[in-house]
């Protein structure tokens, strides 16, 4: 062997590749939130309000804070609180995956997919139509809670229908997780977030529907008219295209070819007429988080009945639907610990007398609009509806007795915080999944959807407005 040979052929130490940053998940974000209230128990004083019951609802006296002793949190204490958080949260829990559950034999029997595809099918060759009744009936199951999370698989079908149309990959995900989230940023009765919020804030569950099904009417329209407006600009020039139009080499017809039975049909109404019945029965008989938990069993047996399962299948299929939704439904029980941790050291008080304080210098408008932008900017750092319901509805709720505005104004502020944001953080999980199904990188899609973010904006800057005016009660 040569000299030369010999320096090619020396050993040199492996070098160890560098380790990417892995973004922390969002039960590590929390834990860590959770220390920082642990730590900020030994900085905050405690104090506490005083409080009335008016109309069966606890309410804090404005202007009644005073200073208390409050108890030391020792290390036990911290995994205390995460298991006292699941048990206190446990009809929460168990509403987010029995609605899991029942979703999930629904979706299974194919009656969602083939509603979808026949409403496809009757509007070829009209694609404004097309894509606002997709829209529509995306935006109907994030309204409802029963798409959300699991829009993602859906955007595969959102590709077919762009690709029939000859349009982009953005389109196939503005038609189903941006139409889903136009729906959920208002949640007129999606059980995870508004449901949640509302039992928090101590007011009538699924109550101020009117004002939130106009604003639902009002978002979708936008959403569909905004999206529209794009997809014209590509069937006109392609060029337009931020991404380029898809390749239209694959049948499309094949792909679009999922039957919608009798079943189906009666599936999807009986599941429209049960949710109806129970918003009445809210009213009507006075019915709590815990009576729609049980009313999801019965949503999800009957949907396994008409769909032609037998026990075992419907069993496995319901038990299914609630694992997969395991993963946010005990987010809700470590968001539950944060606040255990504050209530007992009695600093939760002084930490909504601090906030009051500036806020009530504003018009009770503003201060609605900053809780609003308070959510929208938490929401980065707790990207869960319920979790952050958790978090933010025990401190928004005596805020707004305090400032001057209802706590139904409070909840749809933390409503929109929550919805309007997770169509453009990167922190949110459906919508990097969906991205990545589509193949749209999230910096095309930043620039498509900021625009829409604005106006969804606007009209939620009005729609508050109109709610601290009216003084927007639980009715």
């Amino acid at each position: 062997m040569s000299i030369a040979e010999a320096r090619n052929t020396e050993i040199t130490p492996n070098k160890k590749p560098k380790k990417k940053f892995e973004a922390p998940d969002t039960y590590v974000i929390l834990f860590g939130v959770l220390l920082m209230a642990v730590v900020a128990t030994y900085i905050i004083p405690a104090g506490s309000f005083d409080r009335e019951t008016i109309d069966g609802v606890e309410r804090v006296v404005p202007g009644t804070y005073s200073t208390v002793e409050g108890e030391t949190i020792g290390v036990m204490d911290i995994f205390l609180a995460l298991q006292k958080g699941m048990v206190q949260s446990g009809s929460l829990i168990f509403l987010v995956l029995f609605a899991g559950g029942a979703f999930e034999v629904v979706e299974r029997s194919g009656a969602i997919r083939g509603g979808i595809i026949r409403a496809v099918n009757l509007t070829q060759g009209k694609e404004f139509w097309l894509i606002a009744i997709v829209s529509t009936l995306f935006a109907l199951g994030g309204a409802i809670g029963a798409v959300a999370n699991s829009v993602i698989p859906f955007v595969a079908i959102g590709i077919i229908i762009a690709r029939a149309l000859k349009l982009d990959a953005i389109v196939a995900v503005a038609i189903t997780f941006g139409a889903t989230f136009a729906g959920f940023n208002v949640g007129f009765l999606n059980p995870y977030t508004v449901g949640i919020a509302q039992s928090i804030a101590d007011i009538p569950l699924f109550s101020g529907m009117l004002l939130r099904v106009i604003a639902f009417m009002v978002i979708v329209g936008a959403t569909i008219l905004y999206t529209w407006s794009y997809a014209k600009k590509v069937i006109n020039d392609p060029s337009k295209s931020l991404v380029g139009i898809l390749d239209n080499t694959e049948s499309s017809e094949e792909n679009l070819d999922a039957p919608f039975t009798i079943k189906h049909k009666l599936i999807l109404g009986f599941v429209g007429i049960a949710l109806a019945f129970f918003v009445f029965a809210t009213i009507q008989f006075k019915w709590s988080i815990n009576h729609m938990a049980a009313f999801f069993i019965i949503i999800g047996l009957a949907a396994g009945v008409i769909a032609g399962m037998n026990y075992n299948k419907t069993a496995v299929t319901f038990l299914e639907g609630c694992q997969k939704l395991v993963y946010g439904a005990l987010i809700i029980g470590v968001a539950r610990a944060i606040l255990i941790v504050m209530e007992d050291a009695q600093i939760l008080d002084t930490v909504v007398h601090a906030l009051s304080i500036p806020l009530t210098e504003l018009t009770p408008v503003f201060a609605a609009l900053g809780m609003f932008i308070a959510n929208g900017v938490l929401n980065f750092l707790v990207p869960s509806g319920s979790g952050q319901a958790m978090i933010a509805m025990p401190i928004l709720s005596p805020l707004a007795d305090m400032i001057g505005i209802t706590r139904q104004v409070a909840v749809q502020a933390y409503q929109f915080g929550d919805g309007f944001t997770n169509s453009i953080f990167p922190t949110s999980g459906p919508l990097m999944a969906s991205l990545a199904v589509a193949g749209v990188a999230w910096i095309k899609w930043a620039r498509w959807m900021f625009p829409l973010l604005l106006i969804w904006a606007v009209i939620a800057i009005i729609m508050l407005s109109i709610g601290v005016m009216i003084g927007w009660g639980p009715v």
